[in-house]
């Protein structure tokens, strides 16, 4: 299983073999250190956890710098687990040449929070009608219940709330290109999240 985390940059374009336009995000990916290997014998499960990102050493708590120093790797700032099938071992690196140009992966991230929103934009509800005295009602939802039977409101029921920070997984997006002195994947088309979202890169097992 290829596998990899690292942080959205953004999107542009490049062109094609035949000058055609193709969208693509930009992620830094990689190179992720492993920090530490869960093996059956001790854990139960087999599992690679890796690392990315650097911050401040103060910002580390003594705990967190006691299991690096115990692995005898520099601090790093995002630890996930990962499924793994070759051998490898603590202080290695997983670098973004894992992967190949026309390879097909799911990128999986938090997607842009976008607050508190009503029913209009959360669920494209269309609106109420502005005749007949109506002077409030023009992006409310309407009725959300009955009164006597069953007095109350059923689950379910599309209303205003919280949008957006989503755990989100966009399937089967196409290598595009490989920059690996910079640790660059350019794949085609949208990622979750903003600017500086973690994601997480793993080879798909879905075929178009």
């Amino acid at each position: 299983m290829k596998e990899l985390i690292g942080k959205k940059l953004g999107m542009t374009r490049v062109f094609g073999d035949e000058g055609q336009a193709i969208p693509v995000s930009v992620i830094e990916a990689g190179p992720c250190v492993v920090v530490a290997k869960r093996t059956i014998e001790k854990d139960g499960y087999e599992a690679l956890q890796i690392g990315f990102g650097t911050k401040r050493k103060k910002l580390f708590t003594k705990p967190e710098l006691g299991c690096f120093e115990k692995a005898g790797v520099e601090p790093v700032r995002h630890l996930r687990e990962i499924s793994y099938d070759a051998d490898m071992n603590v202080g290695d690196e997983i670098k973004v040449d894992i992967f190949a140009k026309g390879e097909r992966v799911d990128v999986t991230g938090i997607s842009r929070g976008l607050g508190f929103q009503g029913v209009m934009k959360r669920h494209g509800f269309s609106g109420s009608q502005t005749t007949h005295g109506q002077s409030d009602r023009r992006r409310a939802p309407g009725s959300i219940g009955q009164s006597s039977n069953p007095s109350r409101v059923f689950k379910g029921i599309r209303m205003a709330g919280k949008m957006g920070r989503d755990r989100v997984t966009v399937l089967n997006l196409e290598v595009v290109s490989i920059i690996e002195d910079q640790h660059l994947l350019l794949v085609r088309g949208a990622v979750p999240g903003k600017k500086g979202t973690l994601v997480r890169v793993r080879l798909s097992n879905r075929a178009r």
